[in-house]
């Protein structure tokens, strides 16, 4: 790249920074490809690649002002950013994956034991989680069944109803939420 397009793209973010959207789709034109690759060889996901560089240029419409073109490029700013997003969220799915396999290993610890009460409190509870899961909206219903009860991944659950894996998530936190609040701390109390 030459040293006036350089400077162009300088300006094209001190015109982001005034709150200039042409600008800002102009940069996006310029540079959603680029990130997509560098995002989908870090997290080997579309959907996620196409989420990092919606977030990429959200957050340049946030911190445009911050732009300093002494310290960096604009790409080699962009490719930063880019790079940054992609490993905070392998290191997201790291952590989830931990603390849901340290849950259920908790979990069946817990009922190892067979007895007639331990069945009958699963039952229980089985009964309740069921009526729980009906007061939920029917789509983070569906959702955590195909999750939890299919066993499906959050990429085939977005193949399955046809919906972005981010959307997936996102009803899946959402469901978990309400579903942490309705049962409370009596499921966690024996």
């Amino acid at each position: 790249m030459d040293y006036a397009s350089r400077l162009d793209e300088v300006a094209l973010i001190r015109q982001i920074a005034e709150g200039d959207q042409v600008s800002l789709s102009m940069l996006y034109d310029r540079y959603s490809r680029v990130i997509y690759t560098i995002a989908h060889r870090i997290l080997k996901s579309s959907e996620e690649s196409e989420e990092i560089v919606l977030d990429v240029f959200t957050q340049v419409w946030k911190i445009a002002k911050n732009y300093n073109p002494q310290k960096a490029r604009v790409d080699t700013w962009l490719f930063m950013l880019t790079r940054s997003r992609a490993l905070d969220r392998l290191r997201n799915h790291a952590r989830f994956d931990k603390v849901v396999n340290a849950s259920e290993d908790a979990l069946m610890m817990h009922w190892q034991t067979d007895s007639p009460e331990n069945d009958a409190i699963i039952q229980e509870r089985s009964i309740y989680i069921k009526s729980c899961l009906d007061n939920l909206p029917a789509e983070q219903r569906l959702a955590l069944e195909l999750a939890y009860f299919s066993g499906l991944s959050h990429s085939q659950i977005a193949a399955e109803i046809g919906i972005s894996l981010g959307t997936v998530k996102t009803r899946i936190r959402l469901g978990l939420k309400k579903l942490r609040e309705m049962i409370g701390d009596e499921w966690f109390s024996s």
